[in-house]
């Protein structure tokens, strides 16, 4: 997928689902409460060590854009390539993985929180990152202060972005999504098979 097709059906969702798999047998569970709800995007986190098994399973899914987490290394990076990963994202910067990707047209979500990375990141070319931990890093209004002198950065804020403070975030026009385990859990799936997890997240994007 191209980076600006990929971030245009980004924003239009507002909201990235992040999900660290343990167990196999939810997969398809919460395939079905993310879909039921309109949203399209899953970030599968390297947390666990069936991460890789899980981006496959979710990759078979023709309704899903699935993507890789926590990615810290080229190694991570070309393990959720191979298992069918369409996108990355990390929680800081490393030179190898966004070149890796810009090379192979896989939409890359670096994290950058200061002056520094985010120049980082735009002399790669790229447009929006992940600001992260976003609720120690000074959250929005952090973010409302970079947006000065980098008018043109989107910024995909996770950690400290809850149920309560999301639409804040989302109302501001520097925030390209926001992204979190509030959006989805696999412990509120297993709870009953998604039916809760589907009933909670209804009320989210309502």
């Amino acid at each position: 997928m191209e980076m600006s097709d990929f971030f245009q059906k980004l924003a239009a969702e507002e909201l990235l689902p992040l999900y660290t798999a343990t167990n196999l047998d939810y997969v398809e569970a919460a395939k079905d409460v993310l879909v039921k709800n309109g949203l399209h995007f899953i970030e599968v986190t390297y947390r666990s060590d069936v991460a890789g098994e899980a981006i496959h399973k979710f990759s078979q899914y023709s309704d899903l854009i699935v993507g890789a987490g926590t990615v810290k290394n080229l190694a991570t990076a070309k393990d959720a390539v191979k298992n069918g990963a369409q996108f990355i994202v990390s929680p800081g910067f490393d030179d190898e993985v966004v070149q890796y990707c810009l090379d192979n047209h896989i939409p890359i979500v670096p994290g950058a929180v200061t002056p520094t990375e985010i120049m980082q990141a735009k002399s790669f070319g790229l447009d929006v990152v992940k600001f992260f931990p976003a609720n120690v890093y000074g959250g929005l209004k952090a973010i409302k202060s970079l947006s000065g002198p980098f008018p043109e950065m989107k910024f995909v804020p996770t950690g400290g972005v809850n149920k309560d403070n999301y639409k804040e975030f989302i109302e501001n026009p520097n925030i390209a999504a926001v992204g979190g385990s509030f959006i989805i859990s696999e412990k509120t799936v297993m709870k009953d098979n998604g039916v809760t997890a589907t009933k909670e997240l209804a009320e989210l994007v309502k």
